[in-house]
């Protein structure tokens, strides 16, 4: 099923969200080398970013993924199981915009680090729930950047939490972005987003969701259209950021 949660770039309204998203994979390409395993492929699109840079790479995800290097080996599986892979594998581990949609969070953290080899990294993004505008029905749990840490520091000898940022005009597109949320949630008196159980949101909010972010692109195509990865970047994690980008090692 394909939701707005699962960017493929195609949609011009989508570039923003596009944009950070693989912003992720050329932040992580200055860090990843050797053998590399990905949790979450979607789409695929940042294998193309981090297959030069890895050995070997092996790419999981519940739907297909195409593998579009011949370093690359794709497995369907559901995730957090990693079920066959051995222990000690990998050098490092990339999951980007997943571990909020995984019921037993520290279960994924764990099978994650018993197949990466000692030493070994892992780079995980997820969204800043302190940024969100309403609540996401697609994720079983958001983290602030202390909750990430302390769920990582379990198993992991060392944890750095950094924060993607957006530039002038990511930043001009979120707040009119949060002003249209706003004129919709404003009726929400009962704050039932928060109350009602979250698959019966999952459907209005996709819905929502899409009307929006075209709204945006037929108010202003330019400032949507002209976002690219090098309008995000990445700091020290603080409340303001969007998305959390934790380090991980072994």
């Amino acid at each position: 099923m394909q939701t707005a949660e699962r960017s493929t770039g195609k949609d011009p309204s989508e570039q923003v969200i596009y944009s950070r998203c693989l912003y992720a994979y050329e932040a992580a390409a200055e860090y990843v080398k050797g053998d590399l395993i990905e949790l979450g492929s979607g789409e695929g699109y940042g294998i193309s970013i981090l297959a030069p840079k890895a050995a070997r790479y092996l790419a999981i995800d519940k739907f297909n993924t195409p593998a579009t290097a011949p370093n690359v080996e794709f497995r369907q599986s559901l995730l957090p199981s990693l079920e066959g892979i051995a222990d000690n594998s990998f050098d490092f581990a990339v999951s980007f915009q997943v571990i909020e949609h995984i019921r037993n969070d520290q279960e994924f953290i764990r099978e994650i680090h018993r197949v990466l080899k000692p030493g070994g990294k892992l780079l995980l993004s997820t969204p800043n729930r302190l940024m969100s505008l309403t609540r996401n029905p697609w994720h079983i749990r958001e983290y602030t950047s202390d909750e990430l840490k302390a769920k990582l520091d379990v198993c992991f000898s060392s944890t750095e939490i950094k924060g993607v940022y957006g530039r002038e005009k990511v930043m001009e597109y979120h707040e009119r972005n949060k002003a249209s949320v706003e004129k919709i949630t404003r009726f929400d008196i009962l704050k039932l987003q928060y109350r009602l159980p979250r698959q019966i949101l999952q459907v209005p909010y996709d819905i929502m969701n899409r009307l929006n972010r075209r709204k945006l692109l037929n108010t202003d195509s330019g400032l949507v259209s002209h976002v690219s990865t090098a309008d995000f970047y990445l700091s020290t994690a603080t409340p303001a950021c969007f998305d959390l980008f934790a380090i991980a090692t072994k």
